[in-house]
C-alpha cells in the first residue's frame, strides 16, 4: 500500500515565515520597552516604528493596534503551556499535570519579561479590564488543552473545574508577586498549588 507523503516545506517559504515572526517579535519588544519607559497611552505608533527600524505603514502589516502588541506574548504563553503539557506523562493526574505545565511555562517564558508585561497591563484601566478578560480566555484554552490530552467524555467536568481552579491559583500567585516581587513568580505558583493540594487532601 502506497502512503502519500506530505510535501516538505519549501526552504524559501520557511525562511519567510521565520523572518515574519522575527519582525513581529522585534516590533513587540520595541513597543514593550517604550510602554515601560514612556507609558502605554503616550507611546505613539511612530515611536514604535522608529524603535523597531520599520516604516509606520509596515507596522500594520503585522499588528492592528498598540494593544495587539501585547497579544503576541499571550500566544507565546499558550504555546509554551501546550508544549509543556504534551511532555507530561498521560498517567499523571490532570491536576498535577496542569501544575507542572504551568511551572514549566513560566520558566520558559521568563519571570522578568512577565514582570514587564504585568506592569504595562496594569498601567491603564482599559488594559486592566483586558487582563481580566485574558484570564477567562486562558481558562478556556487550558480546559481545551487538558481535554485534548484526556479525551474521556465522563472526565470533562472534572477537567473544566481543574482549569478554573488552576487559573484562580495563577491569579493569586501573580497578585502576590506584584505586591512582593522579591520572590519569583514560579515560587508563588508552586505555593498556590501546594496550598490547593493541601486543602483537597484535608
Amino acid at each position: 500500500m502506497l502512503v502519500k507523503r506530505a510535501h516538505p516545506e519549501h526552504p524559501k517559504e520557511g525562511w519567510r515565515a521565520r523572518k515574519r515572526q522575527q519582525t513581529r517579535q522585534l516590533i513587540a519588544d520595541a513597543g514593550l520597552s517604550l510602554f515601560l519607559e514612556h507609558g502605554f497611552e503616550t507611546t505613539t505608533l511612530d515611536a514604535i516604528a522608529e524603535a523597531a527600524g520599520i516604516a509606520r505603514r509596515t507596522f500594520f502589516h503585522y499588528f492592528d493596534s498598540k494593544e495587539a502588541l501585547l497579544y503576541i506574548y499571550e500566544d507565546e504563553v499558550e504555546h509554551s503551556f501546550r508544549a509543556a503539557l504534551a511532555d507530561v506523562d498521560v498517567n499523571t493526574p490532570p491536576f498535577d499535570a496542569m501544575a507542572l505545565a504551568l511551572r514549566d511555562m513560566i520558566a520558559s517564558f521568563g519571570s522578568e519579561r512577565a514582570r514587564k508585561i504585568d506592569i504595562v497591563l496594569h498601567s491603564t484601566e482599559s488594559l486592566r479590564a483586558c487582563k481580566q478578560a485574558d484570564y477567562q480566555r486562558l481558562e478556556s484554552f487550558m480546559f481545551s488543552a487538558l481535554a485534548e490530552k484526556w479525551a474521556e467524555p465522563k472526565g470533562q467536568l472534572r477537567l473544566r473545574l481543574i482549569a478554573v481552579v488552576g487559573i484562580s491559583a495563577l491569579r493569586v500567585a501573580v497578585e502576590r508577586w506584584r505586591m512582593d516581587p522579591s520572590g519569583s513568580l514560579q515560587d508563588y505558583v508552586n505555593e498556590s498549588f501546594a496550598a490547593l493540594r493541601s486543602e483537597m487532601l484535608t
